[in-house]
């Protein structure tokens, strides 16, 4: 891998990937506000939200095992990318057909396009993720890693803030879908050119056990946030009776944190446990990371995925209105996520993991606090830096300290299972909060925004909940030796 452009073919698809899902976090929330009506719609959303990210935790670790097996003459990665692509611009085109239906019609038939869309754009990215381990030898591995974030994190937010949002926020909804199918397809085309060789020795056999694994956890873990989302709606219903407001606001908004934090917590102990069996009880500060890890992703995850009706309820702004400065929000917060990521990993290693990890905690909730305590987009633009400032520095400092608690020879093994934090966090705050937001917002309507003030509390105490988290583990260092190194392609 010697040629210049090598560098762009590995990672360009992440520029088509976030800029698709960038896309989709402003249509989607305006399709469920059209189909379902203002009464109820962070409630569908949230439901939305779960469904599809459960299905693409589990068909990104699907497919991703098939291609890791797949021989063919235009190598292992490839093919599921342009079948994944090819898909998916199917499906984001039915998507575009949806504009013009009405009512629950409308929003089941979003909702199947958004699974099967999930199905092929997390095929083409579990393929699109083994490039750089596949191709690039260790000791470029960093240079590569640095234009694959610049990729997937500036560059797509700067596109989709000043087109495809600009386009949205004036009612062009099928120009800016448009726009981010020719840039997903461009991006695939581009990543064809990678130069990668079929595999010269297939491995024989499968082993279905770590997927297995997965789709228990998986399972297990949607059946924990259904559960708790219905005690949520059974516990608004009666809290119609409380009689005052502050009360009504206080028994729904602590169940709806209660809920939050059951779920954090039960769910990553029953998901170690599942997989790890007896050796979870050994590491006990491990657990505690991925809960450190999950309760501060439910946070950051969730603000964004509620900033369009945020907006909306805190400063009027009338349905894709919101589209624009949501997206201004997102790369201002991008932005200084890019800026504080590197110097961060210096930062760590002179004052410590922890340290770090909880000054993210603590920060994001400030940040959050400020966005939500005035009704003013400069004060909401200023929390969102904050708060990106603080997802910066957790990133690096989090994962690091991961890196720490995990035995060496089971590596994988025990930092895969956090990938379920990633998903599992969209999936707490948006199936158990979108219900909250509808509750207050259609009970107090004189108070503007008040049903999304409260659940973006929630999610600022959960910033300073996974601080407590931290404080539980307790680093040990792993004795293990180091296994010998593979030999790498170069």
């Amino acid at each position: 891998m010697r040629r210049w452009y090598d560098y762009i073919t590995v990672n360009i698809f992440f520029l088509g990937l976030t800029t698709l899902a960038q896309t989709n976090g402003l249509i989607f929330p305006l399709l469920v506000q059209k189909f379902v009506g203002e009464a109820e719609k962070a409630t569908y959303f949230g439901s939305l939200r779960l469904w599809t990210l459960m299905v693409a935790l589990l068909a990104q670790a699907g497919m991703g095992l098939l291609s890791d097996h797949t021989a063919t003459r235009w190598g292992r990665r490839r093919p599921f990318i342009l079948i994944g692509t090819l898909f998916s611009l199917v499906f984001i085109s039915a998507i575009g057909l949806s504009f013009g239906l009405e009512g629950l019609m409308g929003f089941w038939f979003l909702f199947s396009m958004a699974i099967l869309l999930q199905l092929s754009s997390n095929t083409a990215q579990s393929a699109q993720q083994g490039l750089i381990p596949d191709l690039i030898p260790e000791e470029k591995r960093g240079r590569f890693s640095g234009v694959k974030a610049l990729l997937e994190i500036p560059l797509p937010l700067l596109l989709v803030s000043f087109t495809i949002a600009r386009l949205i926020s004036g009612g062009q909804m099928w120009a800016g879908l448009i726009v981010a199918m020719a840039v997903l397809a461009l991006s695939m085309l581009a990543t064809m050119f990678v130069p990668e060789r079929p595999l010269k020795v297939v491995p024989r056999r499968v082993d279905l056990s770590p997927f297995i694994r997965l789709v228990l956890m998986t399972a297990l873990f949607t059946g924990l946030i259904l559960g708790l989302g219905q005690i949520v709606r059974i516990t608004g219903r009666a809290a119609e009776n409380a009689g005052s407001q502050p009360l009504t606001i206080a028994i729904l908004g602590l169940t709806g944190l209660m809920a939050m934090l059951t779920a954090v917590g039960l769910g990553v102990w029953s998901s170690v446990r599942l997989s790890l069996g007896d050796a979870a009880r050994e590491n006990p500060s491990y657990s505690w990371w991925v809960v450190n890890r999950l309760a501060y992703l439910v946070g950051i995850n969730n603000l964004s995925t509620f900033a369009i009706f945020f907006l909306q309820a805190r400063l009027g702004f009338i349905e894709e209105t919101a589209a624009q400065p949501a997206a201004i929000m997102m790369l201002i917060v991008g932005v200084c996520i890019l800026l504080t990521a590197l110097p961060s990993g210096w930062l760590a290693d002179r004052f410590g993991h922890r340290r770090l990890v909880a000054f993210s905690g603590v920060t994001a909730a400030l940040g959050t606090l400020i966005a939500i305590l005035v009704p003013s987009l400069g004060m909401i633009y200023i929390g969102g830096a904050i708060i990106g400032i603080a997802t910066g520095v957790f990133f690096t400092a989090n994962w690091a300290l991961g890196t720490e608690l995990v035995p060496v020879r089971e590596a994988g093994r025990y930092l895969g299972i956090s990938n379920l934090a990633g998903a599992g966090a969209g999936a707490v705050g948006a199936y158990i909060g979108g219900p909250i937001a509808d509750f207050f917002s259609l009970r107090i309507p004189e108070v503007p925004g008040i049903g999304y003030v409260v659940l973006f509390s929630i999610f600022g105490l959960l910033f300073l909940f996974s601080v407590f988290a931290l404080s539980r583990v307790q680093f040990r260092p792993v004795t293990q030796p180091v296994p010998e190194k593979r030999q790498l392609l170069s």
